[in-house]
């Protein structure tokens, strides 16, 4: 029997298949399915800090300030009785969805300002968080804002959260920072507990007739795994932290090889999006059949095994590996000549 075991953030796993904020996690029955489907344990979808205060402004407004300048109207929008805010609908279905799932739970958490940070991650701790995602989706658009103020943001928050908060903490960083090696370790240095890599920012769209800026979303594809799976191999064993990877991962040849470079767990949202969360199923069997004949007994064995440390070239993750590329390419026949 294959161990898939797998220990993330001191949370021990029965195997490396996390699903990540998804929307599944916005509804229990989904999530049960998830955790029915294989799941070692689930990432909840973010708490943000600005639709909480967008939604108490629009209270202020239309609840508690209606009467201004205008008495007769001091009733015309009565405040409903019993109604659960944003914040309070989010704790109440994390506390839902703990108690109903024997898996850990990790809350997201998705703030602005360090008040934020703290108010709300004690919250999710307190409903029932068994660890805590630091999603700080934070675009560097300010020119006079330099590169240290930037990871600067990053570590306050880290220690700010540290000082309050007694379950582990995992930060999910985005690939834009110059020096990712040394930032990981200025993180755990901080009190860090895990990074996950990386953080995909949705990129805005431009409509060519109304020239607005419009949202746009779309999946990750199995592309985006390799750059995950070159800074996991070079990350680790050169610090404690541990190692989570998301955005790409939809086949298990992406997942086997994230856990080769040293990953503790697959994030994985797109491909179960896409599939059903039955995907899971078919990740952990095609997972135990190639552990099984290439002769793995455990995770644990696989783990790291190809990280740069360990790898039988280290020097092809870095700019070996650029020169070699360049090198090894093929024009189609009749395009060069």
């Amino acid at each position: 029997m294959i161990d898939l075991t797998t220990r993330y953030l001191g949370l021990l796993l029965k195997n490396p298949f996390v699903p990540s904020a998804s929307p599944f996690t916005k509804d229990a029955e989904h999530a049960l399915r998830l955790e029915d489907a294989g799941a070692s344990a689930i990432v909840m979808h973010s708490l943000f800090e600005e639709k909480i205060e967008a939604e108490f402004l629009h209270n202020e407004r239309f609840w508690h300030q209606q009467a201004l300048g205008h008495g007769e109207a001091d009733s015309f929008h009565p405040i409903p009785a019993n109604i659960l805010s944003y914040q309070e609908q989010h704790l109440a279905l994390l506390t839902a969805i703990k108690s109903r799932l024997s898996i850990p739970v990790i809350a997201s958490l998705n703030g602005i300002s360090l008040s934020g940070w703290l108010d709300y991650g004690l919250a999710l701790q307190q409903a029932g968080a068994d660890a805590l995602e630091v999603n700080a989706y934070y675009i560097a658009a300010n020119i006079d804002e330099d590169s240290a103020t930037v990871e600067q943001r990053y570590i306050s928050i880290i220690e700010t959260l540290k000082q309050h908060l007694d379950i582990p903490l995992t930060v999910k960083l985005s690939p834009q920072f110059s020096s990712p090696l040394h930032f990981a370790k200025r993180l755990q240095e901080a009190g860090a507990d895990g990074l996950v890599l990386f953080n995909r920012f949705y990129q805005p769209d431009i409509d060519l007739d109304s020239l607005e800026i419009l949202p746009k979303l779309e999946l990750s594809t199995t592309s985006e795994a390799l750059l995950r799976i070159r800074w996991t191999a070079l990350i680790y064993g050169r610090i404690a932290l541990s190692l989570g990877v998301t955005g790409g991962f939809h086949q298990v040849d992406e997942c086997i090889k994230a856990l080769l470079a040293g990953a503790d767990v697959v994030h994985v949202c797109s491909a179960l999006l896409i599939h059903g969360a039955h995907h899971l199923q078919t990740l952990l069997t095609d997972l135990e059949h190639w552990l099984a004949a290439h002769e793995y007994a455990s995770i644990t064995q696989l783990k790291g095994s190809v990280s740069q440390q360990h790898a039988i070239n280290p020097a092809a993750y870095e700019r070996t590996n650029y020169v070699q590329t360049l090198d090894s390419y093929s024009c189609p026949a009749g395009v060069l000549r």
